[in-house]
This record gives C-alpha cells, structure tokens and sequence, in this order.
C-alpha cells in the first residue's frame, strides 16, 4: 500500500477511543506501516466528544486529517457519527455503533438529542454500516469492551493480519482484560 489511508474515530470520553486509536497505531506500526496519529480530547469527562486521527502508509508526514479525506471512519457514538461526519470521504466507509449517550447539556435541558439519530445517518452518511456495538461488547463481558468491538468489525477492511491484532491486544490491555477482550474483537470482526 504506497497511499496514506486515513482513519477518524469520533465518541465520547469513556468510550476508549484513545484505546482503539493505538490498537490501530500499533497495528499498523506491526505491519510495517509509518504511522502518525492524534486525539482531540475535547472534554475529557464522559460525555464529552472525543475524536482520533490516524494515518498510515509507506511514509505519512502530517497526522492531522483533512476532512473529506478519511477512507475509514469510526464512531462510537451514534450522534458523533453525525458530527463528525465532515471527514469520511466520498468514497470512505463508515462504522457507526447505534449506540446514544445523552450529554449533560441535553439532560439539563439546554440542548435536544435528536429523536431518530438512525434515520439522520441513513440521510447524511451514503456508505455507512450500523450496529449495536454496546450489545456485543456486554456478550463478551462489559460494556467497556465497544471499543474493542469496534476494532474487530473494522479489521477486516484493513490490510492488517489477524495475528498482528492479536499480538497488539496482548501488549496494550491488561492480563486481567485479555479474554474479555479477545472474545469482543471476535464478536466485532464477525459483523456483516
């Protein structure tokens, strides 16, 4: 692969993007790839939107993402799909977990979270796949393992081998988390 790819992850504190960033960095990095990446934290507290860029290939200068540009585009969070959506390019693909975690501003009542967030993305985003990442990350254990999910649906449209993930999970989460994590990254890559 002599072209850099682009990939954006977009959710919410909590959620583990940074996590699923560098499960996707080092797996690059184990490919052989050169690798650059960066995370907007936003507000670091749960709920607040939290974005990641990375981009791979035989040699990658710039971390940053131009939007329009990104091949894959990764979102935890339904909702940051859907404002993040700017940086999917046209012929990119998008993984949306359906997943909706209501922000303080909306529980507080000074902002509305839209009532069908599903349909929003079926009519801004053309090529785009949806699942319920949160239910299978609680099949494999806990809620906490979206992430991982979420690096397993997408690993397949990545020129990543499957031993190269596993190896990058056994260096990054803990022993204790192993399994439980194992089991979530099946779960993800048999989506579709």
């Amino acid at each position: 692969m002599k072209d850099t790819t682009n990939i954006v992850l977009a959710g919410v504190g909590g959620q583990g993007i940074l996590l699923a960033s560098k499960l996707l960095c080092e797996a690059a990095l184990g490919e052989g790839y050169d690798v650059k990446a960066n995370e907007v934290h936003g507000m670091a507290q749960r709920g607040g939107s939290v974005i990641a860029q990375i981009r791979f290939g035989e040699k990658v200068y710039s971390p940053l993402v131009e939007t329009g540009t990104a091949r894959l585009f990764i979102a935890m969070e339904i909702v940051e799909a859907i404002r993040h959506r700017k940086y999917l390019a046209p012929d990119g693909q998008a993984f949306i977990n359906t997943q909706r975690i209501i922000p303080t501003t909306v529980s507080s009542g000074m902002a509305d979270y839209p009532s069908d967030p599903e349909e929003l993305v079926r009519g801004a985003i053309p090529n785009h796949r949806m699942a319920d990442c949160l239910e299978l990350a609680k099949q494999a254990g806990s809620a906490r393992c979206v992430n991982t999910v979420m690096a397993g649906w997408v690993s397949k449209s990545l020129p990543f081998s499957e031993e190269t993930w596993v190896e990058v999970m056994g260096r990054l989460i803990k022993e204790r988390f192993q399994e439980m994590n194992r089991k979530a990254f099946a779960l993800g890559r048999n989506l579709d």
